[in-house]
């Protein structure tokens, strides 16, 4: 896009900048001559790239205003860092323009290395930077998971998926449905102890790194509820496990979360419970986002994952039995027109 280069080529001046000063302050000497190379670009505005010159590598962000604001990215790295939590270092920023020059945390997610034999291993370390900074007291200025924003992400459902992706407009019926299960999980949420919430700790988020994992992509933290992020982490867009193991590792965290004083349900099974919740929550809302970013943004690829969220959403409607009204709304969305008693 014409825009994206302007601001490319103003990012490079403000880099040409930045560097002499960075270089100086590190004691790394002169500038060498570099390279600079498209790291990755998420669902979002944002974009990264990656600085390269004689063996050392520095990662740059691309956050457009007012799409994207930098400032959220820079407060709650600081936050985490205090936990011993493996963030970017923040070498320089402009907030105004949206541009951060970062350090790299190397160049391979957890998604991008994960398999069935070395999972057990990655996970643990993926669990104890979340009991870290589950352990942080919440004192910082940010959102709370209320109520407003919880109907807010499942109404991305209805407005984004059932409408312009299915392009169905619910009847009486299954807005009572949907009304009743909005009510459900809304409820499941706010009922569960708070803690620092990431909301998108997930493998592609996580970096193999020293020390193990680097933490990207916190910048939307609030403060929620507890079993969010554990759910999100095995609960994945973009691979599944299967249920035996998930359960495994919930009931590791569950039992290192207590030993440490982290407020999470005193019984495992009421544990689990608001976990299957609070993913059918998230599960719902990305199914909503993935479809705005289709028709809103043009990328219809994410749309490719939304058959994974249903099978999540599958499998606890099936254990499940409060959620039966979900149920009956997911199959009447999947009779054809008319084809309703």
């Amino acid at each position: 896009m014409p825009d994206q280069d302007v601001r490319l080529q103003h990012l490079k001046v403000w880099l040409d900048e930045q560097l002499p000063l960075l270089f100086t302050r590190q004691g790394w000497g002169v500038v060498p001559p570099a390279t600079l190379t498209a790291a990755s670009s998420d669902a979002s505005f944002r974009r990264y790239f990656r600085w390269e010159g004689e063996g050392r590598s520095l990662i740059v962000m691309d956050a457009p205003p007012p799409q994207e604001n930098c400032k959220p990215f820079v407060d709650i790295a600081f936050l985490l860092a205090k936990s011993g939590i493996n963030v970017p270092k923040i070498y320089a920023q402009d907030l105004d323009r949206g541009f951060l020059l970062l350090n790299d945390l190397g160049n391979q997610t957890y998604l991008d290395v994960i398999n069935g034999e070395n999972a057990d291993s990655l996970f643990r370390d993926a669990l104890q930077a979340l009991l870290a900074f589950q352990q942080l007291p919440m004192v910082a200025p940010l959102p709370s998971y209320d109520v407003a924003l919880l109907r807010r992400e499942l109404e991305l459902f209805p407005e984004w998926y059932v409408k312009r992706e299915l392009g169905v407009e619910l009847d009486p019926t299954q807005q009572q449905l949907w009304q009743q299960v909005s009510e459900l999980l809304i409820d499941s949420a706010l009922a569960q102890p708070k803690v620092l919430v990431h909301r998108d700790y997930m493998p592609r988020n996580l970096m193999l790194s020293e020390p193990n994992p680097g933490v990207l992509d916190f910048q939307d933290a609030v403060y929620g509820p507890v079993t969010y992020d554990v759910t999100c982490l095995f609960k994945d867009a973009f691979l599944s496990w299967p249920e035996e193991r998930v359960r495994g590792w919930l009931e590791y965290y569950w039992q290192q979360a207590e030993a440490l004083g982290i407020p999470v349900q005193p019984d495992f099974e009421d544990f689990l419970r608001a976990s299957d919740l609070m993913g059918v929550q998230r599960h719902l809302k990305v199914i909503g986002i993935f479809a705005r970013i289709c028709h809103r943004d043009g990328k219809p690829r994410y749309l490719g994952d939304v058959p994974r969220f249903f099978a999540y959403i599958e499998a606890v409607i099936a254990r499940r039995p409060e959620l039966a009204p979900l149920g009956d709304l997911l199959v009447s969305l999947r009779q054809p027109a008319g084809a309703k008693a």
